[in-house]
């Protein structure tokens, strides 16, 4: 039988009447909340839109690369340098495979040396680390390394770790500090004093920092940094050390082409190997001195060079041929007249 037409009850019409309410209400909450992330999706695409250019290979001249091929050898293989410096070493096998790169056993092995003693001082196994700073030991003081010694100490304090069990092993073990006596005195003594409180318990006495765990962390940065000096590494890879200074410079140098195109300026930015302006890139990333010529006050480089007067007043070359005057040179600051010719390239 059909109930069109039929009027509602009190009730169902209080029961349809909530219904629809509840039915409107979560409607306009969905409405509201679509609203919100809609809101918030469209300023994330401005953002992008506003910090990223697609046309940000145009900063730098294709005049840069020799070629596209050697542009990327030359990204390859700082991709690779840098998996092996971070101990990745089967992706950068895997690197090397696909792109066909042929890298020398000679350039791999250092690296595979550091990550190898670098693994066994995450696990606290000092064997490596001494086996290897030992070998290395003239040339170690020869750059005024201390990491032998803090190998040492730290196989000292592990043996004091071992409480008063380990007390003949510690003190016979004490003897490989007598090479370091003259310089590590002062810590040598902290060491041997802390011997009185090892019945006691180290970590309730005074002596109770040398058990702190950051020592484990210290000495692998001390081999990092020291052994990539003596290997002839760079600490960080340049593939990282690029990469930071790009994130620094970049946005400069657009803002420089903007004008640059805006102003239709030519001829500013024409060297491969120079910037039109001078970037800041914070004291982390000066790795030499550098030299402005006093006279054209320019930075010298390595076509013009910085140049030693016999007076002991340094000027760059171009400086040096600009006064040059009947076969003979003027000083600008002494002056003392001198042959051109016997001025000497310095390098800082």
């Amino acid at each position: 039988m059909s109930l069109q037409g039929t009027p509602l009850s009190a009730t169902l019409s209080l029961v349809m009447s909530q219904c629809c309410q509840k039915i409107k209400d979560t409607v306009q909450k969905l409405a509201s909340d679509h609203k919100d992330i809609h809101s918030s999706v469209s300023r994330v695409g401005k953002a992008i839109d506003r910090n990223f250019d697609s046309e940000i290979c145009g900063v730098v001249s294709d005049a840069v690369w020799d070629s596209r091929e050697k542009q990327q050898q030359i990204l390859q293989m700082a991709i690779v340098e840098h998996l092996y410096q971070q101990g990745m070493l089967s992706v950068a096998e895997e690197l090397c495979q696909e792109s066909t790169l042929n890298v020398d056993l000679d350039f791999k092995q250092p690296f595979l040396e550091l990550n190898r003693i670098l693994e066994a001082l995450h696990e606290q196994d000092l064997g490596p680390a001494l086996e290897w700073a030992i070998s290395h030991r003239q040339r170690l003081l020869e750059l005024n390394s201390s990491l032998e010694f803090k190998l040492h100490r730290l196989h000292f304090i592990r043996l004091l770790a071992g409480g008063p069990e380990k007390q003949l092993e510690a003190l016979s073990y004490a003897r490989h500090f007598q090479p370091f006596a003259r310089l590590h005195q002062r810590e040598i003594q902290v060491m041997m004093g802390s011997l009185v409180y090892l019945r006691l318990g180290l970590e309730k006495s005074p002596y109770c920092h040398l058990l702190d765990s950051s020592h484990w962390a210290e000495i692998c940065e001390t081999f990092t940094r020291d052994a990539c000096s003596l290997l002839g590494l760079s600490v960080e890879s340049p593939l990282s050390v690029s990469f930071a200074s790009g994130c620094v410079a970049l946005p400069v140098l657009m803002n420089i082409k903007a004008v640059i195109e805006q102003r239709q300026c030519t001829g500013v930015w024409s060297h491969k190997d120079e910037l039109p302006i001078e970037i800041e890139l914070g004291m982390k990333c000066w790795y030499h001195s550098v030299f402005a010529c006093p006279i054209l006050r320019q930075q010298t480089s390595d076509s013009n060079p910085p140049i030693k007067l016999i007076c002991g007043h340094v000027i760059s070359r171009d400086a040096l041929n600009k006064l040059i005057n009947g076969g003979k040179l003027k000083c600008p600051y002494c002056p003392m007249e001198q042959n051109p010719a016997d001025g000497k390239r310095i390098i800082f």
